[in-house]
């Protein structure tokens, strides 16, 4: 029995809102996941997420099996105890990393050069299983294999066909392991680059599987915007309607409700928390530049509009000395503004959807970010 249930509020061509009902509880739709790789989102507490009104939080299986290790964190209590992380959470299986890291890929699984002391790392369909097991998320993703773009027909071939494969070993074995959290949510990933054939044909073989929900992998890896888009407009369709659907690694502000208007659930990225560490603040008049110099001497908040405790508080003129500083109280209240901007940002899409006013949010929030 599917562990998820999707509650459609409203909807508004093919965008909609609702809730995904889970055993922990639900979450609200769309939603963005912050990014916490290894087990904390970077420079912020559980606290300071739920303050922010997250309701799911990534962390990544690569890392978390490496460090502490899968066994550490589920003797700790799972993910969920060892982090003091009371809402959702779901896992990566480490796919990305095929993409990011270039490891030895074959037929059977990836062979990784540990990033933290170079140690040969073997992660196969069941192993990621066993160990998103371990580490005990609401909901963990099949193993994949993520090309990177450019790439050739052949090499989208042989990723959509191992994804499938590892895919339906993964659903097998998802089955039979007993060492995971009752009612643990599966996602398969659908993979085939921007070839749209190939897209749709992935999206098929990965439905057949009969998964809880569905990832949209491989996209926003080097491919232009226009692509993504001609790629994710063949691939939702072919998603079951009574299933979450989850653009992985997507968090631009206009990338994120150009997928939100052709119906996809859910989103993670780093790009948000990254960005607020370096200074780029997200506003509601489009991006800030915190370090430039006209900012110094400035005593108002990032962004007048803004209803976080950053902005309630604290000027442009010192956080700018704090970044300029390397202080790491930079990190947190910047990121803890980049976080209220995107999460508010689903807010907004959630109201426009139920208005009927997608597109003018969409055009609206283009005009500012593709300025």
């Amino acid at each position: 029995m599917n562990p998820l249930v999707v509650e459609v509020e409203a909807s508004d061509g093919a965008a909609r809102t609702g809730r995904v009902l889970t055993p922990r509880g639900s979450y609200r739709t769309p939603a963005f996941m912050p990014v916490g790789t290894r087990g904390a989102v970077k420079s912020l507490d559980a606290a300071d997420l739920e303050a922010l009104g997250a309701e799911v939080v990534l962390a990544n299986t690569y890392h978390l099996m490496l460090r502490p290790g899968a066994p550490t964190v589920a003797a700790l209590g799972g993910l969920h105890r060892f982090t003091g992380w009371n809402g959702h959470t779901l896992t990566d299986s480490g796919g990305f990393q095929v993409h990011s890291l270039r490891p030895k890929v074959d037929n059977e699984g990836v062979t990784f050069a540990s990033v933290y002391d170079g140690a040969a790392t073997r992660l196969t369909p069941e192993t990621a299983v066993e160990i998103q097991g371990l580490l005990g998320a609401d909901i963990q993703m099949v193993l994949d294999v993520c090309a990177s773009l450019p790439a050739t027909p052949d090499v989208l071939r042989v990723a959509v066909d191992r994804t499938a494969d590892w895919a339906a070993r993964a659903r097998a074995h998802h089955d039979r392991v007993e060492d995971r959290p009752e009612g643990q949510a599966l996602f398969g990933i659908v993979q085939g680059g921007t070839d749209v054939a190939l897209r749709v044909e992935s999206a098929e073989r990965t439905v057949a599987l009969d998964f809880d929900g569905y990832g949209i992998g491989g996209l926003s890896v080097g491919e232009p915007r226009h692509e993504l888009l001609e790629a994710l407009a063949v691939t939702v369709p072919v998603l079951p309607v009574d299933r979450p659907r989850y653009l992985m690694g997507v968090g631009d502000p206009v990338g994120m409700l150009e997928a939100i208007a052709l119906g996809v659930d859910q989103f993670d990225c780093v790009a948000p928390t990254r960005a607020a560490r370096h200074g780029s603040m997200w506003t509601s008049s489009g991006r800030l530049n915190l370090r430039n110099a006209a900012n110094a001497a400035d005593d108002g908040p990032i962004d007048a509009a803004c209803p976080c405790t950053t902005c309630a508080r604290w000027s442009r003129g010192y956080l700018r000395h704090l970044q300029s500083m390397g202080e790491p109280t930079a990190w947190r209240l910047c990121s803890i503004h980049n976080l209220t901007y995107v999460l508010g940002l689903m807010d907004e899409a959630r109201a426009a959807i139920a208005s009927g006013t997608v597109s003018e949010l969409v055009g609206r929030t283009r005009d500012l970010w593709d300025r």
